[in-house]
């Protein structure tokens, strides 16, 4: 019996990678700085995993940016776009793709992002055209193998699978489908895999996680040609085919039959999906457990874990078994023993997790109890493991009564306005009094340097609150004074006393906890910290009401209230796992509509609850979207349903792709909802003018993901095919994301070009 690692966190455990890349793309740090820390988080990683005796180490889970991006440079799949730029470095050109090009008179785009799968880390989407050609551009593969057998690590190379690769991208022309590139990609595949080879690798493990999706029966026949043909080119490399986030279900058998020597599957996820596979497993194929939760922080059932291996082993033996985390640990934090200080996590809160370090020793720990090999630390830990889940199950912390009568009296009359959009919107345009085409952001503002600095020094002591506050009120003013100067329409605070838009109500709301350095790499060198959801959910106080009350007593014209929805808060967040995610989301409902409730009595005439997070959460798999849709949609109704008609309620969403959830979305009934539009150049929008929206909608004009600064001429273009297809009284001009992440330079150019814009449409369309 072996224990498997499917990858590791590549932040570092103090986000050194986010720092370095930061530093390289402002010039502060040259790019060998940039590879030697990266080199370092390597090294690191590897020890730790070797420490922990995990006996198959991954290669090639590290990455500077993303794991996709990482296979498209490596096969030159770079959007022609690109072509003048060329000459830069590889490096350059790389964080180019994801980052964007304006310098030089040469002004390109970044690449599309959209989150990998249901989770909230992004990739950035493939770009495919008809008949494209592949080649080996950069063997990031065999250059991280070769590192790691040069410092004395046996690792097993990990490559993003070839047809989830593809099925991962977005055709750029029409009259093809991206999976008819198979043949064009598997030589260049094969060429990776043949380096591998002859650099010494054993074993490689492929990640294939489109194999619990919904498959066409062309994807299928791709899945047969490309194993097939892999597996005689390479008839004596040990292969592990790993499937992760869910069930594989109808494609059970397509799974096990690829001619590859070991299936991983997620028992942590669709733990029901182990008797089929074990009844149906071809004879000396081997299996992989994923047992060791990738994607949450509670410790590990260990009695539970063992039953399920014991079940494998009764069928296989112990030699065709392995032990695994449910999928990488990239969606977990790093290192729970940074975790020290007992006031942000308490000893009892903080025995019912484990971080990647910790799950690392679970793996271990689980193989030596199944094998009946324990060390007296290994039987120490299984006695603690039992401690602590039964402590958990017991615990008075966890469970409140008034919160769960609360719940259970919703009626259907909470889920809806008092009228049809209809009649709101009008209420709403003679009490708004907006222009056509109105301007507005999405909520945040730059959080520079400084701001932080005073967060953390309030947070450390050193700056009293009264100054802290002091400093926050002039900040939100001066952010006013600029909106009203550059001629925005609706006006945001800033959110300059945020630490994160899920973290700073988290911190609010009873039944959640919080870490110090559980942070996680949402997208390049963006790392979130979720808080922990351990507990019922529940709103002691008002959380922000204050600030928009000092906000709109600044300013004549309107100020939203900022929020964020009840199931983005729990998509974001880690959650329970000991009730039904449904539960605690309509917790948490009744305490942002509570806030809702207090933003309308103080005045706020309009307020966002912001949703990026509704797509992600959607099933991967078809059958099971309407039940999810049941109480998501509902919990946003009920967020959002307390207040009058003249009460304009905004949302936000992001990097979604809405054609199979238009009728969800609409379903909202948000008076308006505001979408990212810029990268997909407003092919998003097509969706809502094919479904005819019925509601209000801010397309967004240009990528704050990105420090380019878009034109005037850019974005009117964008709104242009927005007016083609939505009509003109229902758009909205804005930015496609919050711009916390951004500078002030950057963000103030592109505001006053975007309302230029506004104001030449205007002209345009009035007349």
């Amino acid at each position: 019996m072996k224990t498997n690692l499917l990858g590791y966190p590549r932040i570092g455990e103090k986000r050194e990678l986010k720092k370095a890349s930061e530093a390289f793309w402002a010039g502060k740090i040259s790019e060998k700085e940039l590879f030697d820390m990266a080199n370092t988080i390597r090294i690191h990683n590897w020890n730790l995993q070797k420490e922990a005796g995990i006996d198959l180490l991954p290669s090639n889970d590290f990455s500077f940016y993303d794991q996709v991006l990482d296979f498209s440079f490596s096969v030159d799949a770079i959007p022609s776009r690109f072509t003048p730029i060329n000459q830069l470095s590889d490096m350059e050109l790389y964080f180019t793709l994801a980052r964007g090009y304006q310098k030089n008179d040469i002004d390109i785009t970044a690449v599309e992002m959209t989150k990998w799968f249901d989770t909230n880390y992004h990739y950035l989407v493939p770009e495919f055209t008809k008949n494209q050609s592949f080649s080996l551009r950069y063997n990031k593969a065999l250059a991280e193998y070769k590192f790691a057998k040069a410092n004395g690590f046996e690792t097993k190379p990990v490559l993003l699978g070839l047809v989830t690769y593809l099925l991962l991208g977005k055709e750029k022309e029409e009259g093809f489908h991206r999976i008819e590139l198979v043949e064009n990609l598997l030589p260049v595949y094969k060429q990776i895999v043949q380096s591998l080879v002859d650099a010494g690798a054993k074993t490689i493990q492929i990640d294939e996680p489109y194999l619990v999706l919904d498959l066409s029966d062309k994807e299928k026949e791709a899945y047969n040609q490309v194993y097939s043909s892999l597996k005689q080119a390479f008839p004596i490399t040990e292969f592990i085919l790993t499937t992760y986030f869910g069930a594989l279900e109808n494609n059970i058998d397509l799974a096990l039959n690829l001619p590859l020597d070991i299936l991983h599957i997620d028992l942590v996820r669709a733990e029901n999906q182990l008797d089929e596979v074990l009844t149906k497993l071809p004879k000396g194929k081997k299996l992989s457990l994923g047992i060791v939760d990738g994607r949450n922080v509670w410790i590990n059932d260990f009695e539970k874990s063992v039953a399920l291996i014991k079940k494998a082993q009764k069928v296989l033996g112990n030699d065709q078994v392995l032990i695994a985390s449910s999928c990488s640990l990239l969606h977990s934090p790093c290192n729970l023993e940074r975790e020290n200080n007992e006031k942000v996590l308490t000893p009892e809160i903080k025995q019912w997790l484990a971080f990647a370090k910790q799950k690392l020793s679970e793996i271990t720990t689980l193989k030596a109890l199944a094998s009946n090999s324990l060390t007296d630390a290994g039987r120490q830990a299984v006695i603690q493991n039992k401690i602590a889940n039964d402590n958990r199950k017991t615990s008075k912390l966890i469970h409140d009564e008034v919160v769960k009568a609360r719940v259970n009296a919703i009626t259907e009359k909470d889920a809806h306005r008092k009228s049809k959009f209809a009649e709101r919107q009008t209420i709403q345009q003679n009490v708004l009094k907006l222009p056509l085409f109105p301007t507005t952001t999405i909520g945040s503002f730059p959080q520079t340097q400084e701001v932080r600095g005073w967060r953390a020094n309030f947070n450390k002591g050193i700056l009293p609150l009264e100054e802290y506050e002091t400093l926050l009120k002039k900040e939100i003013e001066e952010s006013i004074r600029f909106q009203e100067d550059a001629g925005i329409d609706v006006l945001v605070h800033g959110e300059f006393e945020r630490n994160d838009m899920v973290e700073y109500f988290g911190e609010q709301l009873k039944g959640y906890t919080f870490t110090k350095f559980g942070w996680v790499q949402s997208y390049g060198s963006r790392c979130v910290k979720p808080p922990i959801i351990y507990g019922d959910v529940s709103r002691p106080n008002a959380m922000t009401v204050r600030w928009s009350k000092f906000a709109q007593s600044l300013t004549s014209l309107p100020v939203k209230g900022m929020l964020t929805g009840p199931v983005t808060i729990l998509q974001w967040s880690f959650v329970r796992d000991d009730q039904p995610r449904s539960v605690t989301c309509m917790q948490i409902a009744l305490a942002i509509r509570d806030e809702v409730v207090d933003l309308e009595k103080a005045d706020i005439k309009i307020i966002q609850i912001d949703e990026p997070a509704v797509r992600e959460g959607l099933p991967l798999r078809r059958k099971d979207w309407q039940a999810y849709y049941y109480w998501a949609i509902r919990a946003f109704r009920i967020s959002a349903s307390g207040v009058e008609n003249s009460t304009q309620i905004h949302t936000h969403m992001c990097y979604s792709e809405f054609n199979d959830m238009i009728e969800a979305i609409a379903d909202m009934d948000a008076d308006v909802i505001t979408i990212e539009c810029s990268r997909s150049q407003m092919e998003l929008l097509d969706v809502f003018a094919n479904f005819k929206y019925p509601n209000e909608i801010g397309p967004g004009v240009y990528d704050i993901h990105s420090p380019r600064v878009p034109s005037v001429e850019e974005m009117s273009f964008l709104m242009e095919k927005a007016i083609n297809v939505i009509p003109k009284r229902n758009l909205w001009i804005n930015p496609d994301c919050g711009l916390k992440t951004r500078h002030w330079k950057e963000t103030k150019k592109a505001l006053v070009a975007m309302v230029k814009t506004a104001k030449d449409l205007r002209k345009k369309y009035n007349a």
